[in-house]
């Protein structure tokens, strides 16, 4: 293994494409049950399983363990505790594991028991990313979320019981949620004192359900204003609690209960997909062979059944490569690291000074941590990154 990839964390993402019924917000690569003919949950599985088996010829020399697992999806625990564990089994026989791995999996609040969590945590699992979304049933209704928000309280406190951390998501912005609304969904998440919290505000998709819904007038355009207005009364909230922000759309309570493998992505670390429409990355490195590779980027075919059937094939499931530049690696740094509240060095964007200047002058950047060497974005900035992204890396 190279010193340039012996550097870099690795990490391991899962993408499971299945939900009970796909939300009218959502335009992940996901499949409700009826939407994709030929393809089970089963056959996923041998599916994934041999895509590592792929992954472990093309890795072969390269020695690092996985540091985190993220499933993803789609809903993950759609499939039973038993599928979960022999996917994490297969990235443990693939890579393995290192001694203080993050494991996470996403999950409804109506699609754990206590036995499935005690499964999960008894394998290996760390976390659990719960999608409450919000606690208001009018919200949850727009949403299409199926849910009841008492469901959230006995997820949570089966997944404590378990020994699992627990993550809260939430959506911001929905037509016709209120301040108050929101401010309610907020009390409920702090009432069940999560390690962590996730709220993004809702972009309303051209391609979904709802996008539909909105070129017909049947619900309002989302007000970035009021998405401002609540973004910031979740910041003070949280932060009153013991919250820190580490993300623009991420908060915890410990510095060890940050989620780590989306860490991972923004810092440019390395992964490896596995499934449906999932994407890898690898920077740059030494291959088994001790020839040099650069750094790419590449993603699988989108649908279920393409994907098993390369794989039953013995064929890659990666519908395109990206190789990326060393000024293509910059411009990333800057979008994503930028997000974080660590910042980034000043000197990665040597040359900028104007445009700097003038992001502190209107309040974007800390002029403080400016001076200091840090570019770091102002609570105000984080709703304004990228626009700051934009200024400093184009």
């Amino acid at each position: 293994m190279s010193s340039a990839s012996g550097a870099r964390d690795f990490g391991v993402y899962i993408h499971v494409p299945f939900c009970a019924v796909r939300c009218g917000y959502c335009d992940f690569n996901t499949y409700a049950p009826g939407e994709v003919e030929g393809a089970t949950r089963e056959g996923y599985v041998t599916a994934a399983l041999a895509e590592m088996a792929l992954a472990r010829e093309t890795m072969r020399g390269d020695g690092r363990p996985a540091r985190t697992v993220f499933f993803g999806g789609g809903t993950p625990t759609m499939l039973d505790s038993a599928a979960l564990v022999a996917l994490l089994e297969g990235v443990r026989g693939t890579w393995g594991l290192s001694a203080d791995a993050e494991v996470t999996t996403e999950a409804n609040p109506d699609s754990v028991t206590p036995e499935s969590l005690h499964a999960l945590a008894r394998a290996g699992f760390t976390r659990v990313s719960l999608g409450m979304q919000s606690a208001v049933p009018h919200v949850l209704a727009t949403l299409e979320r199926t849910h009841r928000p008492a469901n959230v309280a006995r997820a949570v406190a089966a997944a404590r019981e378990a020994g699992l951390k627990v993550s809260l998501d939430l959506i911001y912005g929905t037509p016709g949620e209120s301040l108050s609304d929101w401010r309610a969904s907020l009390e409920a998440v702090l009432e069940l004192e999560p390690d962590h919290v996730s709220a993004y505000a809702l972009v309303i998709e051209p391609g979904t359900r709802m996008g539909a819904q909105l070129r017909r007038g049947e619900v309002a355009p989302t007000d970035p204003d009021v998405q401002a207005d609540m973004y910031e009364l979740a910041d003070t909230m949280l932060s009153a609690a013991g919250y820190d922000w580490y993300e623009v759309s991420n908060w915890a309570r410990e510095p060890a209960d940050r989620c780590r493998h989306n860490l991972a992505y923004w810092r440019s670390q390395d992964w490896w997909g596995i499934g449906p429409g999932a994407h890898s990355y690898l920077g740059p490195r030494v291959q088994g062979d001790g020839i040099a590779a650069g750094a790419s980027r590449w993603w699988n075919v989108k649908h279920p059944r393409a994907y098993a059937a390369r794989l039953a094939a013995g064929e890659s499931p990666a519908a395109e490569t990206e190789p990326l530049a060393d000024e293509d690696l910059r411009l990333e740094q800057v979008m994503l690291r930028l997000r974080l509240s660590e910042g980034i060095p000043a000197a990665l964007v040597e040359g900028r000074a104007e445009a700097i200047a003038r992001l502190i002058a209107d309040g974007v950047l800390d002029g403080g941590a400016a001076v200091r060497g840090t570019l770091r974005l102002t609570r105000r900035g984080r709703l304004l990154a990228d626009l700051a992204v934009r200024a400093l890396a184009f």
